[in-house]
């Protein structure tokens, strides 16, 4: 580490108001090298957090902080955050078991306002913030960033209409890195009203605009957010420019979100102004790093990679992931039936249906992100007579739960749910471990869970699903699958069967999805001690297999495993069931207890809650003893 690096002697914002602008400039190159040369280790959201340096740096040179509010929208882009506010030595420790969480986490550092991680609440979260600040009458700035996919989102939507109508002073810096806005958000908002319009709306953006007019050629610039503007990013300024006004929210015109000269200038300008303003600001994902602006989206959440290729450090002789045979299995589902539609959230590529799109564009939704009209759309869609499957991780999906609840399983749709991430998925953290999916399926009536404990379970449960038709979910984790041969042609599970995979008398596991695996090794690690241990692949989660946990029962000990959550999960429908039976055999349940898991390798963190073979094996040894005494 180079001892001439401003970056060295930045140990929190207060630093950056003493740097003119041509510093900050050459801070936002160190800041950029040192994102690339730590994410090329850990990984990491890359393409977001290059694209938003200059914002960060301008906001934070501007803002008082932690006395003022920076307010971060999904907080993937928050890394030259995370750099200038005292955290630079720990930086190499991002997304790392006990290091720094890849997003803003409050518990971390009093820079962070809230725990950021899913989009489109940050608008929420400020005006929250602006009118406890009004109620107390202190003189907090507030200001939010987000990017125009998040701005797609419904709460977003929400949030604007309440900031139009509430009118207290707040910054929304819109970072518009021309990924999805233009679809997304230009087709939702032409629908909307004309929603403010009172004297106090025209004095307060006339006053501004007068503002910055008297600034000469930049605030003649920023003044033509009412004008006639030939040569706007993506020719829709006009329109959207209008449809903030209409909303009571003054709206800047483009400008150049890496000069960090008129950033300044205009944040400081819109801070004055006594009412909501929106700065549009345009940035390019990835800059600075080639690789990352050639291929933004490979870019936007990726491990380890090599800095001079970009290209993934990949491991040798790896299985598919679960991700990838999902997505192939679809296609060949989609081959045998017409009527199969695939619906995603703005996660193509994640939710590894990149081929299907290729090969059925006509058949093929990216609702953006908007969880609930992606589940509500997946009704329409199998009322109208198709096949809809819903491809979403666990951790977003929880925001469809009303619709999932309402519009598909009330009506008892056939709608298959491809819940990606399930379970612990790493170094992302508490925001997007899927910890509560089988809680929040297995309790809806007329909907069937599937926990598939490998691909070849995977292939034959969305085959199954297809098959028996209704509300249908199918939870899977992320990252490679076992390495098992997947199958020539896919069957149709037997209706709530579970699976015996090892024979054993002296106690009874009963392990769901991938558990199975783990649940064998514990298996193996008993019999070494005397214990013969059965293990049941359950694969049904909902219907359960009601004759093989009876079985079960007959044995000394019963030992639920699941990857989620203890409260309302698997293993507790277990329990009832045997209480319903009024079976008496000694029962307890592993999975994840009530609290939120940190970030960190997935199998780390599985042994930390005591879910990996040496953990189950360890817990059944006590509980057996502690049944002698």
């Amino acid at each position: 580490m180079s001892d001439s690096r401003i970056l060295d002697i930045v140990s929190s914002p207060a630093d950056l108001k003493l740097l003119n602008d041509e510093e900050l400039s050459i801070l936002a190159q160190e800041v950029r090298e040192e994102i690339i040369t730590v994410t090329s280790q850990t990984g990491g959201h890359v393409a977001s957090s290059l694209g938003a340096v200059e914002i960060i740096l301008a906001t934070h040179s501007v803002l008082d902080c932690p006395h003022d509010k920076f307010v971060f929208d999904v907080g993937h882009q928050a890394y030259a955050h995370k750099l200038v506010t005292g955290r630079l030595d720990e930086f190499r420790t991002l997304r790392s078991y006990g290091g720094l969480s890849g997003f803003p986490k409050p518990g971390e550092s009093p820079y962070d306002v809230h725990p950021s991680g899913h989009a489109s609440d940050s608008l929420s979260v400020a005006l929250g913030l602006a009118k406890a600040r009004d109620l107390a009458g202190t003189d907090e700035r507030i200001v939010a960033l987000i990017g125009d996919a998040a701005l797609s989102g419904g709460m977003a939507f929400e949030a604007l209409n309440h900031i139009g109508q509430a009118q207290t002073p707040l910054v929304v810096i819109l970072n518009d890195n021309e990924m999805s806005i233009s679809r997304n958000v230009g087709a939702l908002m032409k629908h909307l009203g004309y929603m403010r319009t009172s004297t106090q709306y025209r004095e307060t953006r006339d006053s501004l605009q007068e503002a910055l007019e008297s600034r000469g050629v930049l605030g003649n610039a920023l003044a033509n957010f009412g004008r006639n503007v030939k040569e706007s990013m993506k020719q829709f300024v006009i329109p959207r420019s209008m449809i903030f006004e209409q909303l009571g929210i003054l709206c800047t015109a483009p400008i150049d979100g890496h000069d960090i000269g008129l950033l300044k200038e205009t944040l400081h300008v819109a801070l004055q102004t006594n009412g909501p303003v929106l700065m549009h600001v345009v940035t390019r994902k990835g800059a600075g790093y080639g690789p990352a602006v050639q291929n933004p989206e490979k870019f936007h959440g990726i491990a380890p990679y090599c800095i001079e290729t970009g290209e993934v450090k990949k491991k040798s002789g790896a299985a598919p992931t679960y991700t990838s045979v999902f997505g192939e299995a679809l296609v060949k589902e989609a081959r045998r039936d017409e009527r199969i539609v695939a619906i995603t959230a703005a996660m193509k590529g994640g939710t590894g249906l990149d081929a299907f799109a290729e090969e059925f564009p006509e058949r093929f939704i990216d609702a953006g992100i908007a969880e609930e009209h992606a589940v509500g759309l997946a009704s329409g869609l199998a009322t109208g007579g198709r096949k809809p499957i819903v491809a979403i991780y666990s951790t977003f999906l929880q925001r469809a739960v009303d619709q999932v609840i309402i519009n598909n399983a009330l009506p008892n749709l056939d709608v298959v749910f491809a819940i990606d991430r399930a379970g612990v998925v790493g170094e992302d953290g508490p925001t997007h471990h899927g910890m509560f999916d089988l809680v929040y399926t297995r309790m809806v009536p007329h909907m069937r869970v599937i926990a598939p404990s490998n691909e070849a379970e995977l292939v034959n449960a969305l085959h199954t699903a297809l098959a028996l038709g209704g509300p249908f979910a199918i939870r899977y984790p992320r990252g490679s699958a076992e390495g098992v041969a997947l199958p020539e042609e896919p069957q149709v599970f037997e209706e709530g069967k579970a699976k015996v995979v090892r024979e054993g008398d002296d106690v009874a596991l009963l392990a769901f999805g991938r558990m199975v695996p783990r649940a064998l090794g514990a298996a193996d690690a008993l019999a070494k001690q005397g214990i013969e241990a059965r293990v049941v692949d359950m694969r049904w989660v909902k219907p359960l297999d009601v004759a093989e946990i009876a079985r079960a029962a007959q044995t000394k000990l019963v030992v639920t495993v699941e990857g989620g959550v203890i409260a309302g999960g698997a293993g507790e429908g277990v329990l009832g069931e045997m209480t319903r039976q009024g079976l008496s055999a000694p029962a307890f349940t592993l999975g994840i207890p009530d609290r939120y898991i940190p970030q960190g390798k997935a199998d780390a963190l599985l042994s930390d809650l005591g879910l990996d073979a040496e953990g189950i094996a360890t817990s059944v040894q006590e509980r057996l003893a502690a049944l002698k005494q």
